[in-house]
């Protein structure tokens, strides 16, 4: 019997996180003694205790809680307490495993344009060419042909110095929007466009202006302009946590005239960035020296980013639907609450998303607890722990813990948070979605071993079938499907930057791309898929199935990953919208059978 569901209404009268002030309604079934509700806020070592009165067939009771982070459990008396257990399932034990509720200040609001849409990741150079912005430029290359690899190996220094471009710019991606709305998509995130040195743009040089391989300004106001007429916005990457050495701000090598904090120990710039022994050695990420480190505690740097005439509100002002926020958890609270201010002043409808990697509702970075959803910082992240999930899933047939990954967050999390959650499956950091799928194991193999190999041999119609099991999660879980370019004609790689190599315009895999524009017309066709609840009726043994409900429409989900036959009885009719067959009474599914099914009147 079911004592405790976090995921029930009637046992938790609101699910996922809670607005702070707002009374929640706790219920357990069971016979006890006297039986109390015992929650704390994170950081502190005083527990409240709330009894909980009896009711037909078990105990309720009512608290209220403060915006934060808090672990509670449910004291059954005699030493015994119920709490989380294994899979999401309470258990009742002598040392009981809190579950967690996170309180968010009721101002908090994320645009909602987001959900029920579908976003297309691009690598700016590596996308589509106007052949316009091909101009030599010191210690810059060009690839003459568009299908060869992106340079990986060291130079003699033992460097990658990713100085080698194919040319893509912005005018290149304009040109191609019909194409991107083909599959469904209703936002568009770049990496980097600001001036730099490498290709991947992560090293600022000038954040006021457009690198000028891609174009300049107005060609981003034209892309802009012209994905607005598509229902499509525009996010930018925001890089705020280091800058490029060969940057208007360290200038490392003299290249925009000796005035940087590295060539200049007066210059304005000189307190961006934390020295140890000035000038050689400074804080740089990760190490790597040309990626000098900011200070974010510099209130020039603090203006210069989210100030009244600052780089967030200049590029907001513009018209782009929001920031994509890199290595948001090495930014300090207070920096990335200015950053919200900076974006929420500039337009109350841009978003701001950010870059973790774990559970972001109860993250610590550097030894400190984010706050990230709790009202000051953030509208959505990128949805790391789900790819993860969904990718043990289909690779390894482990339902279990996809199952435990989507109840956390929906636990965890507020709704509109997780609904306009970034779900991807591959980005420019990862390995792109065939590859990952494949049978090829990449541990250990050399870069130079992975640039040969391709999941085109033996074994892709396997990789195919759990492609596309992947991704008919993505498009139907709960948040938005983030489709990283060329993902969708079967581009391959397995790291950076394999995984950043040139869109094959001429070489699109065709049942692949309709394949992911049908799952987009499919997610369009109803609100559910937007904000609808979840609702898992089976996981284990390598199936899933759940159903996304709401206002009385429904649309049952199942894939079965694992090498057992499995049948799923129901009364009635169901419809595959996948292929269109109509089922009476029962389907059976064979490995990687898959569905989304309505159900016939």
């Amino acid at each position: 019997m079911c004592m405790y569901d976090p995921l029930n209404k009637y046992y938790k009268s609101r699910t996922g996180a809670v607005c702070a002030g707002r009374e929640i309604t706790f219920r357990i079934k069971g016979n006890f003694g006297s039986v109390f509700l015992v929650y704390v806020k994170d950081g502190e070592d005083n527990p409240v205790r709330v009894e909980m009165g009896r009711i037909p067939g078990g105990y309720e009771c009512r608290a209220v809680f403060e915006r934060g982070l808090y672990g509670y459990y449910f004291d059954l008396g005699s030493g015994n307490y119920l709490g989380r257990g294994r899979n999401f399932k309470c258990v009742i034990s002598d040392n009981p495993v809190p579950y967690q509720l996170t309180a968010y200040t009721e101002s908090f609001k994320v645009p909602d344009w987001l959900k029920g849409g579908i976003i297309y990741q691009i690598f700016p150079d590596r996308f589509n060419s106007s052949g316009k912005h091909l101009k030599p430029m010191h210690g810059k290359t060009f690839h003459a042909d568009k299908k060869e690899n992106p340079v990986f190996m060291p130079n003699m220094y033992g460097n990658v110095l990713n100085n080698d471009f194919f040319g893509g710019d912005l005018e290149g991606i304009t040109a191609k929007l019909d194409y991107i709305k083909s599959l469904g998509v209703t936002a568009i995130y770049l990496n980097p466009i600001f001036a730099a040195y490498s290709n991947h743009r992560y090293d600022t040089a000038d954040y006021m202006s457009i690198d000028p391989l891609l174009g300049d300004e107005n060609d981003l106001k034209n892309l802009i302009a012209e994905a607005g007429k598509r229902s499509i916005k525009i996010i930018l990457d925001g890089v705020f946590n280091h800058t490029g050495d060969d940057s208007i701000y360290f200038d490392k090598y003299g290249t925009y005239g000796g005035k940087g904090a590295y060539s200049d120990i007066n210059s304005p710039y000189i307190g961006w960035y934390n020295f140890i022994m000035y000038p050689e050695i400074y804080e740089s990420w990760w190490g790597i020296q040309t990626l000098p480190s900011t200070n974010k505690r510099d209130s020039g740097f603090i203006e210069f980013i989210t100030g009244k005439d600052g780089v967030i509100s200049h590029y907001t002002k513009l018209g782009i639907g929001g920031w994509r926020l890199d290595v948001v958890d090495e930014l300090p609270a207070p920096f990335v609450r200015k950053i919200r201010q900076a974006v929420k002043d500039s337009d109350t409808e841009a978003l701001i998303i950010g870059e973790v990697w774990e559970n972001a509702s109860d993250k610590i970075s550097y030894g400190v607890r984010r706050e990230y959803f709790q009202g000051y910082e953030l509208d959505s992240v990128m949805n790391y722990p789900l790819k993860n999930a969904i990718l043990g899933f289909v690779n390894h047939a482990e339902a279990e813990h996809l199952s435990v990954t989507i109840k956390e967050q929906i636990d965890n999390y507020p709704d509109f948070v997780l609904d306009s959650a970034m779900n991807v499956l591959s980005t420019h950091d990862t390995a792109r979605l065939l590859s990952a799928v494949s049978d090829f194991d990449a541990v250990g193999k050399s870069k130079a071993e992975l640039a040969e190999v391709s999941c085109r041999g033996k074994g892709f119609v396997a990789a195919l079938k759990r492609l596309k099991a992947a991704t008919l999660l993505q498009f139907t879980l709960r948040g938005v499907p983030a489709i990283y370019y060329g993902d969708e004609v079967g581009m391959e790689g397995f790291c950076d930057p394999l995984n950043r190599r040139f869109f094959p315009w001429d070489n699109i895999d065709e049942e692949i791309r309709e394949w992911y524009v049908n799952l987009g017309e499919i997610r369009r066709s109803s609100a559910v898929f937007s904000d609808g609840d979840y609702r898992e009726i089976y996981a284990s043994e390598g199936m899933i199935v759940f159903v996304r409900e709401k206002a009385g429409e429904q649309y049952l989900i199942a894939v079965n990953a694992g090498k057992k036959e499995r049948r799923l009885e129901f009364t009635g009719k169901l419809t595959n919208l996948i292929d269109c067959k109509t089922y009476d009474g029962e389907i059976k599914f064979t490995e990687f059978d898959m569905g989304i099914f309505v159900c016939e009147s």
